[in-house]
């Protein structure tokens, strides 16, 4: 008899952004970009490198996640582990050039059928992150 297998589901949210692959490259890959518009972090886009962000200093829920960049490839894919609250998933940014700047891809992958709340919350989260990623965007340079 085989076990059931369980299924896996994503938050996937893509945007047009006016800027360009470059310049959204950097909001993701700076540690002080990053802070901006998504949290504080000892990020450096180096395969293997192991980096916390955190919500710090706001005082009402500290969050901190544990993450590895999984993979590089400049200026197109950036992927790392998320865990924090007992998840296990991957976030993976796909860039891809357009007309008008680059068409964004966010997908966190790896929610298990039973982490709903955590499934619902990634998806509201990460529109609020995208949104201030836009706002970050415009103020650079």
């Amino acid at each position: 008899m085989t076990e059931p297998v369980l299924e896996r589901r994503s938050v996937i949210i893509e945007r047009e952004l006016s800027a360009s692959p470059e310049k959204l490259w950097r909001a993701l890959t700076q540690p002080h970009l990053l802070e901006e518009w998504l949290m504080k972090s000892d990020f450096k886009p180096v395969e293997g490198h192991r980096f916390t962000l955190s919500n710090e200093p706001k005082p009402e829920v500290k969050v901190t996640i544990e993450g590895e960049v999984l993979k590089i490839e400049e200026n197109k894919t950036l992927s790392y582990s998320w865990r924090a609250f007992g998840l296990d998933t991957v976030v993976t940014f796909t860039l891809t050039p357009t007309e008008n700047g680059t068409r964004l891809r966010m997908e966190q992958a790896g929610f298990g059928p039973e982490q709903n709340a955590a499934f619902y919350g990634a998806r509201a989260g990460w529109t609020q992150f995208l949104k201030a990623l836009e706002e970050t965007l415009k103020r650079m340079d």
